[in-house]
């Protein structure tokens, strides 16, 4: 019989079923928060390519608790998987950016759930303090606790572009504050973000490789309807230079190579749904044919993770 060959990157369900022995699902949670971004504290509009109507499954509104958002998340994956753990993912916007007090409440309020095993919060580096990071430590004696920031770019110029509304050298500062606290740390990045050259997105992979994460979340730039960055494509569209799908394989397998080897990786790609999706068009190729594509061509290149990493910035 012929032997499947192993992934040569570690992948986030490998780590995940050596962590709780188990397969675990996430369960997508909208809190109703906003961004510094958003409400005039930092700026206005949020980021250029957000609309979070990409990623939000239907049971998941601010109007329902916490509670009634697991309960029917857990409904909808359970049907498929019987037996699994669950982990409550605050995802929607920034999940700190709220009185502290209320930001506790709501991840105690998750926990209480008698099916679920810890947390993921996404946020920003600019919306952490040490009052929380000593909070998520105390939390994280006792369970799962992981912190994912949407690092987005390392290049303050893009930062700007897109209205961030933050530095990369806020990112540091905020993973600095966050780390040996037995927190797992995640970061997420956006490859293809207007004007920025392939040389310095592959430059990404060694600035995040130097942070003190754990793991990585990778996507390519795509246009959304109702953003202001549909707006910039429609009127400038030779601004954006927008991933084929055999380019966007051939970089991001240079990508894997270059990133630090003990990095987890736990998403290269992401699907927006056809009806918000305006560009670039990859024919509606599915997550699992990426993947299998991915690993076709990391065999054919006799690449590996960390194969070409250096930590010299």
């Amino acid at each position: 019989m012929q032997q499947v060959p192993q992934k040569r990157y570690n992948t986030y369900s490998a780590y995940i079923k050596k962590y709780f022995g188990q397969r675990v699902q996430k369960i997508t949670l909208d809190t109703g928060f906003s961004c510094p971004n958003r409400d005039g504290s930092k700026g206005v509009g949020g980021c250029t390519y957000c609309n979070n109507n990409t990623f939000n499954p239907g049971y998941c509104k601010p109007i329902k608790s916490i509670n009634q958002q697991l309960s029917e998340g857990i409904a909808m994956f359970s049907k498929k998987y019987k037996t699994q753990q669950y982990l409550a993912y605050f995802q929607a916007y920034t999940n700190t950016y709220a009185d502290i007090e209320l930001v506790k409440k709501l991840y105690l309020e998750a926990l209480s759930h008698p099916n679920i095993k810890g947390l993921v919060i996404g946020t920003r580096p600019d919306c952490v303090s040490i009052e929380l990071a000593d909070f998520l430590e105390e939390l994280a004696k006792t369970t799962y606790v992981s912190v994912e920031f949407g690092v987005e770019t390392t290049l303050n110029r893009t930062l700007l572009q897109v209205n961030r509304c933050h530095t990369f050298e806020e990112t540091i500062a905020a993973y600095k504050m966050m780390s040996h606290r037995g927190i797992h740390l995640g970061a997420h990045i956006i490859i293809g973000l207007p004007g920025e050259s392939k040389q310095e997105m592959m430059q990404h992979a060694t600035k995040l490789s130097a942070l003190p994460i754990d793991s990585l979340k990778i996507h390519h730039l795509q246009i959304v309807k109702h953003t202001m960055m549909a707006v910039q494509y429609r009127k400038n569209p030779e601004n954006f230079n927008l991933f084929s799908v055999e380019d966007y394989l051939d970089f991001i397998t240079e990508f894997i190579a270059a990133v630090r080897p003990d990095l987890v990786l736990e998403r290269f790609i992401s699907e927006s749904p056809k009806d918000l999706l305006i560009a670039p068009n990859w024919g509606g190729i599915k997550n699992y044919a990426m993947l299998d594509k991915i690993d076709k061509l990391l065999i054919e290149k006799e690449y590996y993770q960390g194969l070409h990493y250096s930590n010299k910035q």
